[in-house]
């Protein structure tokens, strides 16, 4: 009876895997077809490249900001001790559980009070400007940057900075010689899925920069586009170019992370 009881499960189980892999592979699997087959009489217009270079771009930059922000900032809230610690983490997780338009709108409403326009008079636009682009990328992915770069902090057994600290080695020089060269490998993925995620973000930076053509134009923009006009070749190629920058940046990331696994603990992940 046991037995019986255990493979009806384990089949139940089969058989909703194979739902969810069927439903998923199939999502892919049209992006891939028929993204492939029109790439190449897509890929040669300009704007495609545009909305490519401008995607690129905005990542990187936004990514850089998202490290030099969220490494301090997780290092805070993983081994600093100061009131309202919990406070502020609820700040961050709220964020992050927040519908991305939300974020977009009060960026908008930030942005077009009268600080918005003293930066815009001082020659840094926002609103409706490429900078929102980037801007809008950086808000929605600090939250999940910080939350990556914590639980990286926070598997680094505190006891290994405690010994530096006894040998002398100042809270800098534990954090730069001791915590960074133990986390890296996780540091590292962590970039490349922030990097991943700002490519694909829009719905902030749709309610903050909007959407004009070979200004404002992400891939994410591109396809919407496409889609307005009827375009649907443009638009699963747009697609195709983001599901291949997806795919070799979560490669990337969870090699790092399987090799980092295999060091051990003590040894860079």
């Amino acid at each position: 009876m046991r037995d019986r009881r255990h493979n009806l499960f384990s089949g139940v189980c089969a058989v909703l895997t194979a739902v969810v892999v069927l439903l998923i592979g199939s999502t892919i699997g049209v992006i891939v077809v028929r993204g492939l087959g029109a790439l190449p009489g897509h890929w040669i217009q300009r704007e495609t490249q545009f909305a490519l270079w401008m995607s690129v771009k905005s990542a990187c930059i936004s990514t850089c900001l998202c490290v030099l922000l969220a490494v301090p900032t997780a290092y805070t809230l993983s081994r600093g001790r100061f009131p309202l610690r919990g406070v502020l983490e609820t700040l961050l997780e709220l964020t992050v559980s927040l519908p991305y338009i939300v974020l977009g709108l009060s960026l908008l409403i930030l942005f077009s009070s009268p600080a918005g326009k003293w930066l815009k008079e001082a020659g840094f636009p926002v609103v409706f400007s490429t900078n929102g682009v980037i801007l809008a990328q950086l808000v929605v992915n600090l939250p999940f940057a910080i939350r990556l770069v914590s639980t990286a902090f926070q598997g680094v057994d505190r006891k290994l900075e405690y010994v530096a600290g006894l040998l002398g080695a100042s809270p800098m020089r534990q954090f730069f010689w001791v915590l960074l060269p133990l986390c890296r490998r996780s540091l590292w993925s962590a970039v490349i899925l922030v990097w991943a995620r700002a490519l694909g973000e829009f719905g902030a930076t749709l309610m903050l920069v909007g959407v004009t053509r070979m200004r404002t134009e992400t891939l994410p923009a591109s396809i919407y586009l496409a889609v307005s006009g009827n375009d649907l070749d443009s638009a699963l190629a747009s697609a195709f170019l983001l599901l291949l920058l997806s795919a070799v940046s979560l490669g990337l990331a969870n090699g790092m992370a399987r090799r980092g696994r295999k060091r051990g603990r003590y040894d860079g992940s």
